[in-house]
């Protein structure tokens, strides 16, 4: 499936407020409703819209400490990462995990109430011999700016013939 314009404007519309009505998203990408529930229900049929949910206050409901750890697998075998995978996805505490290039394997969000569930998730996650051989852990002290949306509008732009000019989308 190749996007639109308008196929973006339906993405950007919905993941900045994905409780809107049909009717206040076609108004907002000049569509009338019906074709544009269509559109919405091409989109989720298709894997672009992968779900709704809403963005929670984490402040609000008590202390809560946020900490990112660079994790280092011992082994780089298929295995050993699938391993390591298996075992963090039962982590209700894991709210991110990203296999990344550079000096470690994984870094891995953790929202936790503080630093001692964090701590004991992780003498867990050791014990498991599932294959950690070194973990860094950064504390979050203050988060100035977080943002829910991707800029889409820019990924979706193409370089010129030239390759140094981004075209929008057509």
């Amino acid at each position: 499936m190749k996007l639109d314009r308008i196929d973006v404007k339906i993405l950007n519309a919905l993941q900045t407020n994905g409780r809107m009505t049909n009717v206040e998203l076609s108004e907002m990408v000049n569509l009338s409703p019906s074709p544009c529930l269509l559109r919405v229900r091409k989109l989720e049929a298709k894997g672009y819209i992968q779900g709704y949910s809403a963005l929670i206050n984490i402040a609000k409901l008590g202390q809560t400490l946020t900490v990112f750890t660079e994790i280092t697998l011992k082994n780089h075998r298929q295995l050993d990462f699938a391993r390591f995978i298996s075992a963090i996805e039962k982590v209700d505490q894991v709210i991110e995990c990203h296999l990344v290039s550079g000096g470690y394997d994984y870094l891995v969000k953790f929202v936790t109430t503080g630093i001692e569930e964090y701590q004991t998730i992780m003498e867990q996650l050791l014990d498991l011999e599932i294959g950690i051989d070194k973990y860094f852990t950064y504390v979050v002290l203050k988060s100035p700016l977080i943002k829910v949306h991707v800029p889409l509008a820019n990924l979706l732009q193409r370089p010129n013939l030239d390759g140094r000019h981004l075209v929008p989308l057509e």
